[in-house]
């Protein structure tokens, strides 16, 4: 008589979308902590609880993974936009709130943030990757704003309006970029009602008619200035002198 054969429990499978979910968290973590070019496939598995293969089941490549995690990233930052927007008016308050909207995620994600402006960026590839497209969906909101803030009158026509968006999202990563390398801190919200102060009246009508609409503006805009001088004083960090080196025998 043959012996019984064993009977053998049934591995339990994860959902194919609980799996894909679970692979993007730790992606995301270690790619953060890491940096894309010193991730690694096997790492991101480990933390998962799988072998590295299993990776492959659900993403091509690492690249592949990679973009996936910042589509993410881009749709719950960015996809409420529309219904944020039609709930302001006036057109200083709709700009204000899109690059508020800009400085605070800076501030909240420092490390994606960084990731996406020094590495994925750099890319030779990047106007090929689905990013790129919604980078320029993500900034179009700047265009139609100014382009409303003209058909409003509120804004003097003549000025590029692509130029506006460039100096916006220019001067934010400029400000913010010693807080991405871990350097200090930024008032988010000093930082967009000075940007925007300084928009606004650069783009306000020209004529003896504002000269008093701008004297309000430039009072906020010294306020804010103080402000953000202050805020670098206190939270700059202390920087200790090297010493000299030695010279040789």
């Amino acid at each position: 008589m043959s012996p019984p054969s064993r009977l053998r429990r049934p591995r339990s499978r994860l959902p194919a979308e609980q799996r894909t979910a679970d692979i993007m968290v730790e992606a995301a973590a270690v790619f953060c902590e890491k940096g894309y070019a010193q991730a690694s496939t096997a790492e991101i598995a480990a933390r998962v609880g799988v072998v590295e293969g299993t990776l492959y089941r659900y993403f091509q490549t690492k690249r592949d993974l990679f973009i996936k995690v910042v589509e993410q990233f881009y749709e719950r930052s960015f996809g409420d936009y529309d219904q944020q927007l039609r709930g302001l008016r006036g057109t200083s308050n709709r700009l204000r709130f899109l690059v508020w909207k800009h400085l605070a995620l800076f501030h909240a994600q420092p490390r994606m943030c960084r990731l996406i402006t020094e590495e994925l960026r750099t890319w030779p590839e990047y106007r090929q990757t689905s990013v790129y497209q919604l980078n320029r969906n993500y900034t179009q909101h700047v265009l139609r704003v100014v382009r409303e803030g003209v058909a409003a009158g509120e804004f003097r026509a003549g000025v590029p309006p692509r130029i506006v968006r460039d100096m916006i999202f220019g001067g934010c990563e400029h400000h913010t970029w010693s807080y991405l390398r871990g350097e200090g801190d930024f008032d988010a919200a000093a930082a967009a009602d000075a940007i925007t102060d300084l928009v606004c009246r650069g783009l306000a009508p020209r004529g003896a008619a504002n000269a008093g609409a701008v004297e309000e503006p430039v009072g906020r805009l010294e306020n804010v200035a103080a402000r953000l001088e202050n805020l670098a004083r206190v939270r700059a960090p202390v920087r200790r002198p090297r010493r000299a080196a030695r010279s040789g025998a």
